[in-house]
């Protein structure tokens, strides 16, 4: 691992405070890496795969395949790949990075958006695991960004489902609604892969990304029993008037699977969620002298709302932490993500001493940069270029705000994927 996560982070300490905030957040980071969360959540002595409090006596099965689908898949797969060594018969992941490994497969895919491109390498996917029968193991590798990249439309032709949604995500939906939704437009989610891998047995490492740790919602659950319905779908699309919106005479929304039967040999396992950096940004901000507090793991709301409490909640000597994901309904054209919104929308309410900070764990605050940081130093750069913060999101424009006053945070692609971390703190002065 490089020295930093972060990219700029040399660049970006320009204060004792920034300093502090950015190395809460980096100790967030390094607690959830992918890598290390197999390790710790995953155990292979001889033949016998401990996952969790299940055992898995290897011997048992003639075959054992890796797939995975999400931004933390080709970070996982490496791993249980040096873990497996010749008890891996192969496998296929799917992400948004690659790399060639050894025995599993590599493709990659397009986020957020569904595309032909993910059509066909799912159609690989759903192949490998309609083979596998009762004498073989499938782990499933489940993160984040899988519900676009595991994408077999059902009802809808590929560009209209990429429509929908895009259209929610304008529109202010959350998550859970999105997903909701695609369950219900697909034939690879919300329990659909378990239907197809059964007869064989399935474990399930889910790298949460939802706020409270919802398994059924990650990656639109494509290895838990669903319990939403066609009826619950119905109503998301009629809250946000999509069909209208999108210019489509219907949708053919379709029952995800209900009998439990296919879901007898999946086990999923909670592999790694944001409160495991929460925690370790607790303990790095009182390492540094603050007075520290989790405000909440499913933090929501809008984005630059969200920015604005955070930045009156601290007190002198004090850091306020928090996971979660917000939304943005999008009003302009501009460019940037939550995160660099949440930043900006903080701005007006920072005072000397404040920091507030929101990054996207898998680096990609939709867009390059991974999110936004500010303080008295971005308020600074703002006004000597004459900009006005409350313009910039008037159009939803806080990816050139936050470029143009050096605050924006870059990671790359960090192959974690756990939702967002947020910090306020407040420096004594």
């Amino acid at each position: 691992m490089p020295e930093h996560i972060i990219k700029n982070f040399v660049s970006l300490a320009k204060t004792p405070a920034r300093r502090d905030a950015l190395k809460i957040l980096e100790a967030g980071l390094n607690a959830v890496r992918t890598d290390k969360a197999i390790r710790a959540k995953l155990k292979l002595k001889g033949n016998i795969l401990t996952a969790g409090r299940r055992k898995y006596d290897l011997k048992k099965y003639d075959h054992v395949y890796v797939i995975g689908f999400g931004k933390a898949s080709h970070a996982a797969a490496a791993e249980l790949e040096k873990m497996l060594g010749s008890r891996l018969s192969g496998g296929i992941v799917l992400g948004i990075s690659g790399g060639k490994l050894k025995k599993i497969k590599t493709l990659v895919g397009t986020h957020p958006l569904p595309s032909e491109k993910n059509i066909s390498a799912t159609g690989e996917i759903v192949a490998m695991i309609k083979k596998a029968d009762s004498k073989d193991l499938i782990i499933a590798v489940v993160s984040g960004g899988g519900s676009a990249l595991l994408c077999r439309p059902s009802g809808v032709k590929c560009d209209e489902l990429a429509f929908i949604t895009q259209t929610l995500m304008r529109c202010g939906a959350d998550i859970r609604e999105e997903n909701t939704v695609r369950k219900h437009l697909s034939e690879v989610l919300g329990g659909q892969f378990a239907r197809l891998a059964y007869p064989a047995t399935v474990l399930g490492l889910i790298f949460s990304d939802v706020p409270g740790d919802d398994m059924s919602m990650v990656a639109s659950g494509p290895t838990l029993m669903d319990t939403t319905t066609v009826e619950d779908a119905a109503r998301v699309l009629a809250k946000y008037d999509i069909i209208k919106s999108c210019a489509l005479p219907g949708c053919d929304l379709a029952e995800t699977p209900k009998d439990p039967v296919f879901f007898r040999r999946v086990h999923n396992l909670l592999v790694v969620s944001n409160g495991a950096a929460l925690v370790a940004m607790k303990v790095e901000a009182k390492r540094l002298g603050y007075k520290a507090r989790i405000l909440s793991s499913a933090l929501q709301g809008e984005a630059r709302s969200v920015g604005g409490k955070l930045a009156t909640m601290p007190e002198p000597g004090e850091a306020v932490i928090a996971g979660g994901e917000t939304t943005v309904t999008v009003a302009g054209r501009g460019a940037g993500g939550r995160n660099q919104e949440l930043a900006l929308g903080a701005l007006k309410r920072i005072v000397d001493g404040t920091v507030v900070v929101g990054c996207a764990s898998d680096g990609l605050d939709n867009g390059p940069a991974a999110g936004g940081i500010a303080d008295f130093k971005t308020k600074e750069a703002a006004k000597r270029l004459g900009l006005s913060g409350d313009a910039y999101l008037a159009k939803n424009d806080s990816f050139p705000f936050m470029k143009k006053t050096d605050s924006q945070i870059m990671t790359g692609l960090t192959e974690i994927n756990i939702s967002d971390l947020m910090l306020a703190l407040r420096k004594k002065v």
